[in-house]
């Protein structure tokens, strides 16, 4: 159907600047649908997930849109470029998006959450305090105040003991997935949850690594099938596994690390939104228990605000070293007066304090919802470990996950199912919604 040819390592960029420039210069009209990710895959001899990331790039970009059921179709973004090809291109305008009541997909804290008088006066106060200092430039690694803080945090918090030196700050978990792959290598193959979080594998992909989506099972990523691959890192989220919320047992845990040690391979423990467990304890890190093969890293994305681009990872010391060889000249992205607050906030107990507030908020969030879904008049049947800010809600009288999606909007809800997460094909994930409860509030249920 189409004649591409895909050379080199990095396969998904090549589809996705073919298709473009098809695009571009009218051989695929406006309109045309292009080919499912599978019917693509098979023709090319290319994996789900490359097609998947070329047509994600391209949907980005506006090259192409996705129309539920129907499948993916060309933009008319070609008309008058056929005779000039250095003319800019203007992007059609598209139809106003649907408003909902309800977004389970995209939830934000809610804006009254945010420590805002807090926050300014700790600004103020680094402001007053620090002067000349904030026009410095800022080590590859973070502020060394912040460094200390987030040590101290981690001592309190998960019980690990982390050499300050150790732990690196940078502008959100993105810059840090691509941090890692210079760190580990474009060579190497890095293991992926599947379902899972798309801009992990999209982002490594980016930065010219292959990725292997491997199944989640009851116990986390399947390990007895990362032991037959030929991994060498393997990204998983042990605490609470998103979208579907598994969390690792101890003995799963254990079986990892053995499988890192044993193949000199390496874990990114991604600890997304383990601060919000909302009963008993948050459960210990992984980077407690083998330092020297665990990448540990963290954000303050869900527990302060999405747009404070700040991360942080703690990296084993060997990777450490690597990691001053190849940025020590370079500057850290944060910029320091925020790095400076945010150690404050963390050391003055602010953190933990607003912290506790919004697991209690959240309390009430949670028990709403399970409230609001028992009373749905679809069978519904929850899946819910009390950890994160998602769970899964499986609709066994469902035809279609489609259907689910429909009804939802119809009420006036924007929601996604585990399916919508695949990297690649995988069985017993129909009629299952994720539910992302971070930007409600328990009187936003009751009007549903």
């Amino acid at each position: 159907m189409y004649n591409y040819n895909l050379t080199g390592k990095n396969k998904y960029y090549t589809l996705y600047s073919l298709i473009r420039e098809d695009i571009l210069r009218g051989k695929i009209k406006g309109g045309e649908r292009l080919p499912s990710k599978r019917v693509f895959a098979a023709e090319l001899g290319v994996s789900v997930v490359t097609v998947q990331l070329a047509y994600d790039q391209l949907l980005a970009e506006g090259y192409i849109r996705s129309k539920e059921r129907s499948g993916f179709f060309a933009e008319s973004v070609a008309e008058g470029l056929n005779k000039d090809r250095s003319a800019p291109v203007k992007p059609e305008c598209e139809p106003a998006e649907e408003k909902f009541k309800l977004d389970l997909v995209h939830g934000n804290t809610p804006p009254n959450m945010f420590p805002f008088s807090v926050w300014a006066r700790l600004i103020r106060a680094v402001l007053a305090d620090c002067g000349e200092h904030l026009l410095e430039r800022v080590p590859c690694d973070g502020d060394k105040q912040l460094k200390r803080a987030i040590s101290a945090y981690l001592y309190r918090s998960r019980g690990i003991d982390v050499d300050p030196r150790y732990v690196v700050v940078g502008a959100g978990a993105e810059h840090l997935y691509g941090v890692i792959v210079q760190l580990l290598g474009r060579d190497k193959i890095y293991a992926v949850e599947n379902p899972g979080y798309g801009k992990i594998s999209f982002t490594y992909a980016l930065n010219g690594a292959r990725c292997l989506p491997v199944n989640v099972t009851e116990q986390g990523i399947d390990i007895s099938v990362l032991e037959q691959s030929q991994a060498a890192i393997a990204h998983v989220s042990p605490s609470h596994q998103f979208p579907t919320g598994v969390v690792m047992p101890v003995s799963a845990r254990s079986r990892l690390i053995s499988w890192a040690k044993n193949s000199s391979g390496y874990i990114v423990e991604d600890d997304y939104d383990s601060e919000f467990r909302l009963t008993g304890k948050p459960l210990q890190c992984m980077c407690g228990l083998c330092p020297e093969r665990v990448i540990y890293m963290n954000t303050f994305s869900k527990s302060l605000a999405p747009s404070m681009r700040m991360g942080y990872m703690v990296l084993p010391p060997e990777l450490y070293e690597r990691f001053l060889k190849i940025f020590s000249s370079s500057a850290n992205f944060v910029p320091l007066f925020e790095q400076k607050a945010l150690a404050r906030m963390l050391d003055g107990g602010y953190f933990e304090r607003h912290l506790n507030r919004l697991r209690n908020y959240y309390r009430a969030v949670h028990a709403a919802l399970l409230k609001r879904l028992a009373a749905l008049p679809e069978r519904c049947e929850v899946a819910d470990t009390g950890s994160g800010l998602h769970l899964i809600a499986k609709f066994p009288d469902a035809k279609s996950d489609g259907q689910i999606k429909l009804l939802a909007a119809a009420r006036g809800i924007r929601l996604k199912c585990l399916s919508d997460y695949l990297l690649a094909p995988m069985a017993g994930v129909d009629g299952c919604a994720v539910i992302n409860y971070s930007a409600l509030t328990p009187n936003a249920l009751s009007e549903i």
